[in-house]
Order: C-alpha cells, then structure tokens, then sequence
C-alpha cells in the first residue's frame, strides 16, 4: 500500500509539472487555440454559404465543430511526445529516472498531465458552442468533454509509443509533418467519410483521430436531435455504436501506453 502511494504521488508530481507549465504559458497556449478558432469562424463561415444544409442534415460549422475540437486537443496531446525526446536530450528524463519509482509509473504521468492538459484546452473551445448553433445544454458538454478526454487519452498514448522509440525531436516534427495532416483530413472532420474514394476511406476507418471525430458528433446527435451525424464511421454500410467506437478509442490508448511501456522500460 505505501508502494502503490508512493507511485501516484510521482504520478501527481508530473501532473502537476504539466498544469504548472499550461499555466504559465498562456500567450503559448492562446496560440495553439486560434489556429481551429480561425478554421471554425472564417473556413467554416466561408463554406457554410456554399455548403447547404441538406446536404450534410446541419450546417456546416455545426459539421466543423467536432472537428476543430480534435485539432485543438490533438497539439497538445502529441506534444507530450516532443516534451519526451527534449527531457531525454537535456538530461532531466536521466534525473526523473533516478527517483525510486518506476519508469512506467513516470510515463503514466506524463500520458495523464497531457491528457489533462489537451482535455483543458479543447473545453475552452466548447464555449464557441453558441456561435456554431449548438445549445449550452449541460448534459450536451459533458458528453463532448469525456469524448475529448477519452481523444486525448489515446492522441497521447500514441505521441508516446512513438516518442520513446526516437532520440531526436527534428525527426519526431518531420513525423508529425507527414502523418498528422493526413491522418486530420482522413477523420471526416472537415468532410463526410463517405465523400472520399473507396481507399482513402478504407484508410480512414484505421484512423484514431476519425473515431474521436465520430464520437464527438454522435455525441451532439443524442443530445440535439436535429443535428444529424452524418459521413461517419462505416464498416461495410454498418454504422458501429457509439459505445464501440468509445471502446476502440479506449482499447487503442491502452495498447498503445502499454507498448511505450514496454519500450521506456529498456535500460536507456
């Protein structure tokens, strides 16, 4: 029992470290929210006069919305796998591994302060909830935030099974530039799933980040009747339920800590 709180006030220590620094960075973090603010007022403000509503069964910066939310998690989330490599080359990852803890314990922190921290960012995004038509119903933000925890969550898990493989932070960004992009236009978030060809939505239903997209806008969907999830997730013209792809997210996640687990626990 004494081991098990000695590991979590590790765990709590690096959260905290991860909160300390989101505070203390707000121009930084101001930033990273203007950049899906900016596709949600002008891109989606813009399209929404072209787009009509039948098409989509909203319009379309109610489409967007789920979407930008995952842009504004997905930054901080994958930038607790940059935090990772610069640790390790500054020589702070050498002084953590030193305390009498292990070293999954060490990384479960640093997967739970980004989680956190993404979880923080995306909420501020929900009170543009009322610009793109949706109400303030509180059960309806509540349902988005845990979709958003459960998408930082895995967004991390994957940003660290992929950092702890790497020793240079160059070629983590040159990773990132060639994947991410891709893997955000492959999530449905700014188009229907259902509109792209037959291989790119093959891809897309491989996509983590189409699932947390989903999930986001089926969420909306219970809570506001009216506002039809449309262009999806589809295995084969069958639509998984929303538990399922909650579950995929989880199960991913999980898979993915456990393998950086695995890899962290290497002698460095």
């Amino acid at each position: 029992m004494a081991r098990l709180r000695h590991e979590l006030r590790a765990v709590h220590a690096l959260v905290y470290r991860d909160l300390l620094r989101l505070a203390g960075q707000r121009t930084h973090t101001a930033l990273m929210l203007l950049h899906p603010v900016l596709y949600l007022l002008i891109l989606g403000g813009g399209l929404a006069a072209l787009i009509p509503n039948t098409s989509l069964g909203v319009g379309y910066q109610t489409y967007l919305f789920p979407g930008m939310l995952m842009m504004t998690v997905q930054v901080p989330a994958i930038m607790v796998g940059v935090r990772l490599i610069t640790d390790r080359q500054s020589g702070y990852l050498r002084e953590l591994l030193m305390a009498p803890v292990s070293r999954s314990t060490l990384l479960l922190g640093s997967c739970v302060g980004g989680t956190l921290v993404a979880t923080a960012q995306g909420a501020v995004l929900l009170g543009l909830a009322g610009a793109v038509g949706l109400p303030y119903d509180p059960p309806l933000l509540m349902l988005l935030l845990a979709g958003m925890v459960l998408a930082s969550f895995t967004i991390t898990a994957l940003a660290l099974a992929v950092a702890v493989s790497l020793r240079r932070a160059d070629t983590f960004h040159m990773l990132l530039g060639l994947v991410m992009m891709p893997l955000l236009f492959l999530s449905g978030a700014f188009f229907p799933l259902q509109t792209m060809p037959g291989w790119a939505h093959t891809l897309a239903n491989a996509n983590p980040l189409a699932y947390g997209v989903d999930l986001l806008r089926r969420c909306i969907a219970l809570r506001v009747p009216d506002q039809a999830a449309v262009g999806g997730i589809e295995w084969a013209g069958w639509q998984p339920p929303l538990p399922l792809e909650a579950a995929l997210l989880l199960t991913s996640g999980a898979i993915a800590l456990l393998w950086a687990a695995h890899r962290f626990n290497r002698p460095e």
